[in-house]
């Protein structure tokens, strides 16, 4: 068993563009792939765990944000650090889309997405965090039995080292 960092997609890994789905969209947010490197060397899980209700309102498919996060993880292996998982909920409740119009217990503040990952992996959840950008990420932490931290921009790895301080866990 093993700690686990989750966390928020747009504007905890890359600046919230609106909609991000293709590898052009994405603005890296300030030293995220040394926070990451940082997740790993802590022997952490490092898991994304995102909305995207892009899918719902018909603006891209499920099919663009599994190929954004395929280039996503290769950009980060590329720089050394490891992401393990990548999950998404394409659902929202007043969707245009039959398939995906529903409350779904995956979408934050929902806590599907981290119970899922907890399942799938052996993650020690009183070692584990979420760091997310919005209070619904925090909830779905709290609904999940993990810490919630939240992330109101600027340099991710001094964020995390301060997470990682030994006082502060």
């Amino acid at each position: 068993m093993r700690g686990a960092a989750f966390l928020d997609r747009d504007g905890v890994i890359n600046i919230d563009s609106g909609f991000a789905h293709r590898s052009s969209d994405i603005a890296w947010v300030d030293s995220v792939f040394e926070a990451v490197q940082a997740l790993n060397s802590h022997g952490l899980f490092v898991f994304v765990v995102t909305n995207q209700s892009g899918v719902a309102r018909g603006l891209y498919t499920e099919q663009h944000v599994q190929d954004l996060h395929a280039w996503m993880a290769l950009e980060f292996t590329s720089r050394g650090a490891q992401i393990d998982d990548f999950m998404y909920c394409p659902h929202h409740p007043d969707s245009a889309i039959t398939t995906y119009r529903q409350v779904c217990g995956c979408r934050k503040p929902a806590p599907g997405m981290l119970r899922e990952l907890m399942q799938k992996w052996p993650v020690d959840p009183g070692r584990s965090f979420m760091i997310g950008d919005r209070g619904t990420d925090l909830q779905a932490a709290a609904a999940a039995g993990v810490a919630g931290h939240l992330f109101a921009g600027g340099n991710l790895k001094t964020f995390v080292d301060a997470i990682l301080k030994p006082s502060s866990r």
